[in-house]
């Protein structure tokens, strides 16, 4: 992360994009973007840090993992042009915090409603695994964005553990009170955070599993259960008027 915080979220992305601060992500991601998919020979690779997706003053943020090699690192967008994204669009569309169903590319006239997606490691790593090194690293990037949501944002959404385990001490870093002991991590799980800076709204944390294939083909997750987190969470960011089962 630059020695100068970002100071709009335009800035931020483009400073994302442009980090180089692992070198073993550095080199799989720029590997995955020249060698490809076979299904994806003829296309550009983005091969860069992933930036977060949605809008500036977004009072829900999605909380995933990293980028996928031919997912995310293929598109340049938040879970975009994967199966994962397939589910968590088709999720969020029908709980009206996106205007399509679909993410195929970074141009295909996605929106989303009041909502931000971003994830606590922006390259793609190997076998969908980024090391606590690389987390550690990229925890700059997740301190600035929430710096610049505080003033907007209400309710987070985190999908999978490895994300809960992130997100929770940059939280308390942020000017959120964290219980002791901190909250467990579970589909469903929800704990309101009460602000320990002055300026700060009290949060509400909202736990899912992951939208990977090995969660919703297994129906581990089903399209209901994300719905019902996704429709509850909406409705703590003042975005829906239904407050779902949670």
């Amino acid at each position: 992360m630059p020695p100068r915080r970002p100071r709009s979220i335009p800035e931020l992305d483009a400073a994302v994009a442009g980090c180089r601060a692992c070198p073993r992500l550095v080199a799989w991601r720029e590997q995955v973007a020249v060698e490809k998919r076979a299904a994806f020979r003829d296309q550009e690779y983005w091969g860069r840090p992933v930036p977060g997706f949605g809008p500036a003053d977004a009072s829900l943020l999605i909380v995933g993992l990293a980028p996928a090699a031919h997912g995310a690192n293929r598109t340049g967008r938040m879970f975009t042009g994967d199966r994962s994204g397939d589910v968590l669009y088709a999720a969020l569309h029908a709980v009206g915090l996106a205007n399509q169903p679909t993410a195929v590319h970074a141009h295909d006239g996605l929106a989303l409603r009041g909502t931000r997606i971003t994830a606590p490691v922006h390259c793609a790593p190997p076998a969908n695994k980024p090391t606590p090194a690389e987390r550690d690293n990229c925890r700059g990037w997740l301190l600035a964005e929430l710096a610049l949501l505080a003033p907007t944002v209400r309710a987070v959404v985190v999908l999978g553990a490895f994300g809960w385990q992130a997100l929770l001490p940059v939280l308390a870093e942020s000017g959120w009170a964290v219980p002791r002991p901190r909250p467990h991590f579970g589909h469903g799980a929800h704990v309101q955070l009460a602000p320990a800076t002055t300026g700060r709204e009290p949060l509400h944390l909202f736990g899912s599993y992951h939208v990977s294939q090995q969660n919703t083909f297994t129906g581990r997750l089903t399209p209901a259960m994300l719905e019902d987190v996704l429709r509850a969470a909406a409705h703590r960011a003042g975005l829906t008027g239904g407050g779902g089962h949670l």
